[in-house]
C-alpha cells in the first residue's frame, strides 16, 4: 500500500485486459468499486489514471446510472462491467463505477484515481455485487497493516500475515450490524476522566477514514483539555484514551491518536479524534486509519468478525 501524509492509503487494483492500473482507497466503509473515466471532464480527471473501456476486450456495457455522496463530496456516472484484479482476487463481469462527474474540493486533493469498497452488500449503490462477494476468493477475508511513515503498510487478500500472528492472537469481535464492519461500543474514557457512556452506539472500523470521528456529543468530553500543536510540542505529555469494545479495553496513547503530517521537510501535528455534528439517527463512532495502525486488524467476512492484534505489544 502507498502511505499518503499518513492520512490516506491507496492500493493497486487492475481493471480490463489488457489490465489498466488504478490508485484506489480500500475502503471498509464503503461497498462500491469507482474509477474515474476517459469520458470525464472534471479537474480531477485531469492528473488521475483514467478507464478507457475501447481499450478492454472484455469490457461490456451496462450503463445503469450510479453515484455515490460522501460527507466530503459526490461522484455520478454510469455502471460499466469488466474483469477485476485486486491482490489475490479475481472477478470477470464485474459491475462498477465509470465515473464522469465529480463535486467536492476533496477530490481535488486526493491522489486516488477511485475507490474500493469492501463493506457489506447492505450499503453497496444500486445493490450491485461487492467486490469481496463476487470474486473467486473461497477465503473471503482480508487484513491491513497500516503504519506511520516511512514505514511499510500493506494489506494481506485473502487472510492476514501469519508472520504476525506468529507472535500474538487475534482478540475477534462479531460484527452486530452487516452493513459497515460495526461493532458494540461499550464506553470511550480520556486517562483520568469520566467515562463517556456509549450505549446504543457502535464502532465502526473504517480503513477509508483517516482519523477517529464520531457525534460532538460524545467526543468533545472525551477529547476536553487535549490540545495538539502544530509543532508537535508537548505530545508525549498528553493523556491517553481508551475504547471499550464487548468490554475489551483498547488504548491509544497521544503517539497513536496524534497524526503527524510531513510537509516540505517540516513535521506538523493534528488531532487525529473529531466530534462532528451529525443526526441523532447517526449511532456510530467512527474508528479509522490512526486506530488501524495501533491495531492490526483482520476483517473475516466468512464468520461476520473483526480480530484486533496490539501492534504496541509484538
Amino acid at each position: 500500500m502507498t502511505d499518503y501524509q499518513n492520512t490516506q492509503y491507496f492500493a493497486e487494483v487492475e481493471i480490463g485486459t489488457p489490465a489498466q492500473k488504478f490508485l484506489v482507497v480500500p475502503d471498509t466503509g464503503s461497498s462500491n468499486l469507482w474509477v474515474y473515466s476517459k469520458k470525464c471532464n472534471a479537474i480531477p480527471c485531469w492528473y488521475h489514471a483514467l478507464y478507457d473501456s475501447t481499450k478492454s476486450s472484455t469490457y461490456k456495457a451496462d450503463g445503469q446510472a450510479f453515484s455515490v455522496s460522501y460527507g466530503s463530496g459526490s461522484i455520478k456516472g454510469t455502471v460499466s462491467k469488466d474483469t477485476v484484479h485486486f491482490g489475490g482476487a479475481s472477478t470477470s463481469d464485474f459491475g462498477f463505477g465509470e465515473v464522469t462527474s465529480v463535486n467536492g474540493v476533496a477530490f481535488l486533493a486526493s491522489q486516488m484515481c477511485g475507490i474500493l469498497g469492501l463493506g457489506y452488500g447492505t450499503l453497496s449503490v444500486d445493490k450491485l455485487p461487492t467486490f469481496i462477494d463476487q470474486s473467486d476468493l473461497t477465503d473471503k477475508s482480508f487484513s491491513f497493516v497500516l503504519h506511520n511513515n516511512p514505514e511499510e503498510s500493506y494489506m494481506t487478500v485473502p487472510g492476514y500475515d501469519e508472520t504476525v500472528t506468529a507472535n500474538a492472537e487475534f482478540t475477534y469481535h462479531n460484527v452486530v450490524e452487516q452493513a459497515y464492519y460495526s461493532l458494540k461500543l461499550d464506553s470511550m474514557q480520556q486517562q483520568g476522566g469520566q467515562k463517556v457512556a456509549t450505549e446504543g452506539y457502535k464502532a465502526v472500523i473504517d480503513s477509508g477514514t483517516s482519523v477517529i470521528v464520531g457525534p460532538k456529543s460524545l467526543i468533545d468530553p472525551l477529547i476536553q483539555g487535549i490540545t495538539v500543536n502544530q509543532d508537535c510540542s508537548g505530545v508525549e505529555s498528553l493523556p491517553s484514551i481508551t475504547f471499550t469494545i464487548d468490554n475489551i479495553d483498547y488504548e491509544m496513547t497521544p503517539n497513536d491518536y496524534v497524526v503527524k503530517v510531513e510537509q516540505s521537510g517540516v513535521t506538523e501535528c493534528m488531532m487525529g479524534v473529531m466530534g462532528q455534528r451529525m443526526p441523532l439517527t447517526f449511532k456510530y463512532v467512527i474508528l479509522g486509519d490512526s486506530f488501524m495502525r495501533r491495531y492490526y486488524s483482520f476483517f473475516d467476512k466468512v464468520n461476520n468478525r473483526v480480530g484486533f492484534i496490539d501492534t504496541a505489544k509484538l
